[in-house]
């Protein structure tokens, strides 16, 4: 066995023990395509999404130097009709192009020198396998002339990590092309790819990287997070996964739910970070696991390029909304950038935001990443614009405790006149999201619930602190074009705070009033 070349099934099996999450039925998915038309696949996901799992999986299951019916007779793929058809019966050429990386930084090769690297491996280890093959500078010649002899059975790639020379070299075009070169000649080299090739599986964060408005390796079919089709009960842990790991550890479901639930598609529902959730049930708590990379410190800079005011945008969905967002234009890379939406593409990609296709909006998806967000934007020298919002949410939020109706409501019109514009402000529903985004420094310290029914009615925005707070409870009311006084008057009537009794003695409450004829808001603040 080699490092490259039918790597066995060690790495499988190292993690297929008692506490796996079976998502053996991609396999199916796979062997549907072996020698089909359409069996080149590119499947991105965000970073500790089980990319590497999934590469081990498949290099275990079709490897045809090791047996590995110990490893999936007992999982869902052994039920498929296909299992025992293509089960071990593939030479495999697995890649992981992180750790040629790697090598090529430690021993200080140019990147531009990495494919070349990557062919020498392969071809070494196939020349060990057949000594008798004629030497050949050619990695394709040499894969040819092996799979020509009789009885030798064509190959699977399986590469790992794609798009790292595409992260890596963001300012090395040279190395980028030849890196694409470098796949064109195995997947868009027609005999080739038909003689040699029986599927290709590739993943990696983000999609292949365009050469215009094309793919630059035109012949995948590809799978990224925004349009996952069939692959997406296979992109992270499903709800009734998580449920039974929960269930299993004795973790509380709907906590993990607020941290780790991630992205949500039609038909298959919510897919939870698998690295996350499995840490958390191994610690037995629930905190941010979410690992530093070198992409997540290339997103300060962009962010502070400031493009169409990106620092509010993403201060707007830490309060919690949703924004719409073009995501066709993005170039699948990390330097082309014109306007704030290719930032925020690269955010679904990466993990940070979840994307709505249908409504084609964004959102934070769980506190894990807000919170990642806020230390991206909160460290020192960065974020300044962010920093300024967060200075004044905090005036606010001070001013509410102090029951200074009048800067609270100055603060709020200053913060609706510079950040947030809707068409129409005219609307209870437009001045809940300013106050959101206004009383955005309570983020971490309180429970937000909208539309909250409470005694006889429904309570606008609640904010209820979390266990070991210091903090009085909120409970906000918003009116358009009547007072703010009516406001708290209405709290009273409809006895919204009878749903919060064990805040009673501790509960503020705020009524805010939009006049449209003046543009002008009031507010009222009364204890509880």
């Amino acid at each position: 066995m080699g490092m490259f070349v039918n790597p066995g099934n060690a790495g499988f099996k190292k993690i297929a023990g008692p506490n796996y999450v079976d998502k053996t039925m991609l396999i199916a998915l796979i062997n549907d395509r072996i020698n089909a038309e359409k069996n080149l696949i590119c499947v991105s996901r965000p970073r500790r999404f089980g990319k590497s799992y999934a590469a081990k999986m498949l290099t275990a299951y079709y490897d045809c130097k090791c047996d590995s019916h110990i490893l999936f007779d007992d999982k869902k793929i052994a039920e498929c009709k296909s299992y025992s058809e293509h089960l071990n019966q593939y030479n495999v050429i697995n890649l992981d192009i992180t750790g040629f990386i790697s090598l090529a930084q430690r021993k200080g090769i140019a990147l531009r020198e990495v494919p070349d690297k990557i062919a020498d491996a392969v071809k070494e280890e196939i020349l060990a396998l057949d000594p008798t093959l004629p030497a050949d500078k050619d990695l394709e010649n040499t894969l040819t002339k092996y799979v020509s002899k009789e009885g030798t059975k064509k190959f699977i790639f399986i590469i790992d990590e794609w798009d790292a020379m595409i992260r890596e070299a963001k300012d090395d075009p040279e190395a980028q092309k030849r890196y694409l070169n470098l796949l064109r000649g195995w997947f868009k080299n027609g005999n080739f790819t038909d003689q040699v090739v029986a599927a290709a599986y590739m993943t990696g964060i983000l999609p292949i990287k365009k050469d215009g408005s094309q793919s630059a390796i035109s012949d995948f079919d590809e799978y990224p997070i925004l349009e996952p089709d069939e692959f997406a009960e296979f992109t992270g842990f499903l709800e009734e996964e998580v449920q039974a790991k929960c269930q299993e550890s004795g973790l509380d479901y709907q906590e993990i739910k607020e941290w780790y639930d991630g992205y949500d598609f039609p038909e298959i529902g919510a897919i939870y970070n698998p690295y996350s959730v499995m840490k958390a049930i191994e610690k037995k708590k629930c905190k941010s696991y979410w690992k530093k990379t070198t992409a997540a410190e290339s997103l300060k800079t962009y962010i502070n390029m400031n493009f169409d005011d990106l620092q509010e945008k993403i201060a707007y969905l830490i309060a919690g909304e949703e924004m719409p967002v073009e995501v066709d234009e993005f170039q699948n890379d990390f330097e082309t950038f014109s306007k704030a939406d290719d930032v925020l593409t690269l955010l679904i990609h990466l993990g940070y935001l979840t994307y709505d296709e249908e409504k084609k909006t964004v959102r934070i998806p769980n506190n894990e990443v807000r919170g990642e967000f806020k230390l991206l934007l909160s460290s020192k020298n960065e974020g300044e614009e962010w920093m300024k919002l967060i200075m004044r949410s905090k005036k606010l939020f001070d001013a509410t405790l102090d029951e200074d109706a009048e800067t609270v409501a100055k603060i709020i019109e200053e913060i609706r006149n510079e950040h947030y514009a809707p068409q129409f402000y005219n609307n209870e529903q437009a001045l809940r999201a300013v106050i959101k985004y206004a009383y955005i420094c309570t983020e971490g310290n309180f429970l937000k619930i909208e539309e909250m029914p409470s005694g006889k009615g429904i309570a606008d925005v609640v904010y209820i602190p979390l266990p070991m707070s210091k903090y009085p409870g909120l409970l906000i009311e918003l009116k358009c074009n009547k007072t703010s006084g009516g406001a708290i008057a209405q709290i009273k009537a409809k006895k919204y705070e009878s749903v919060l009794k064990p805040l009673k003695g501790n509960l503020i409450l705020v009524g805010i009033n939009y006049d449209e004829k003046t543009g002008k808001h009031t507010c009222t603040i009364e204890r509880a």
